[in-house]
């Protein structure tokens, strides 16, 4: 990122300014890259990584595109601060993947994207009418998208992109509540299963559930500090950075690396209490009475996590969502992504949802 910044100020900025002097215009590194989020390091270089923005124009003036890519390609230098400025053409055969290319002689092919801002929302979402989504919307965005659209940076920003990207800061109260129920819910319908299966002699189902329901609670955490979560990729680095209490993180820990069901069991659950006392302390819903017990008599022990599933499905009473079945978001899915950051399944997934 900073790179990025000092490349437009010092390298792009001045070229621009000279050859369209009146120009309105915005530019800074939002959207997809590791980069956006600060989690690139030397790996990340390998690929669509070094001196590069995005530059959005008025429709007005988005005919002046390829002149102003065209100028940039001329003056910029060959490298900046060690980096190659160039870049390969996208790889058809890669997602358009581009690599940098160091180059001596004629002009370069900058990293940098010009559209109009509507049609980059359009390329990361879907849509460009951010002042009329509907929770079918919201439930069908890629969450990581998302993420990647609120924690970029802006460097110029003559068209206030960055208070049209304040629409995005969050999901709306009531899919948070859908996506907290959806969570807890989803937690319940295993909760006795990581003592039952190991009770049988199912190590390896013990902890596969384990680590379902880990992640469960990992992402409730996510919902109550009202903060987008990565895609699988970076989804434990930004859980380890945060901002709750250290004992959830811990004992979250702990569960995924018990060596025996009884200490998975034990971990599990004090997980999931310390992640019930998270939810009080939001006061989303009334206060949740629980405590650890025994599971309808038996030898297991759960905090009966439907209890909190319920409670945040109260308050979809009255809303679009209040008949939606309790199934979460598809980008709530490792593996999915192929799925469901594409937009051309944006559709697609509003369906599964019905009509709200």
């Amino acid at each position: 990122m900073d790179l990025c910044r000092s490349f437009f100020f010092e390298a792009a900025q001045p070229i621009i300014e000279k050859n369209y002097p009146d120009l309105e215009y915005s530019a800074g590194l939002i959207g997809y890259g590791s980069d956006v989020l600060g989690y690139d390091d030397e790996v990340s270089q390998d690929h669509m990584w070094g001196p590069r923005f995005y530059m959005f124009l008025k429709s007005d003036d988005i005919e002046k595109k390829a002149e102003i890519f065209e100028t940039l390609s001329e003056f910029l230098p060959y490298q900046y601060k060690g980096y190659s400025v160039n870049f390969t053409k996208p790889d058809p055969n890669d997602n358009g993947v581009q690599h940098a290319e160091l180059i001596s002689s004629g002009k370069v092919n900058p990293l940098i994207f010009i559209q109009t801002f509507d049609e980059f929302l359009y390329d990361e979402l879907g849509t460009s009418n951010l002042e009329n989504l509907h929770p079918s919307d919201w439930l069908s965005f890629s969450e990581h998208r998302l993420l990647s659209l609120v924690s970029g940076k802006m460097f110029v920003d003559k068209l206030h992109i960055a208070d049209k990207l304040m629409l995005l800061k969050y999901y709306p109260d009531d899919v948070r509540n859908y996506l907290i129920a959806s969570n807890w819910n989803i937690i319940a319908c295993e909760q006795a299963f990581v003592k039952r299966c190991g009770e049988t002699g199912d190590e390896m189902g013990s902890i596969i559930i384990c680590a379902r329901i880990a992640e469960r609670l990992m992402r409730l955490c996510f919902l109550y500090q009202k903060t987008y979560a990565p895609y699988s990729k970076w989804f434990g680095t930004a859980f380890n950075k945060l901002d709750i209490e250290i004992d959830i993180k811990k004992s979250i820990y702990a569960a995924l690396h018990a060596e025996t069901v009884e200490q998975r069991e034990d971990w599990l659950v004090q997980s999931q209490a310390l992640v019930a006392d998270l939810h009080n302390k939001s006061e989303i819903t009334p206060f949740i009475d629980y405590k650890i017990e025994s599971y309808f008599g038996r030898d297991i022990k759960v905090i009966f996590a439907e209890k909190f599933a319920e409670a945040a499905a109260e308050k979809l009473v009255g809303t679009p969502l209040k008949n939606i079945p309790l199934i979460g978001t598809f980008s709530q899915i490792g593996g999915l992504s192929s799925f469901s950051d594409e937009k051309q399944y944006y559709e697609q997934i509003k369906g599964i949802y019905g009509k709200i």
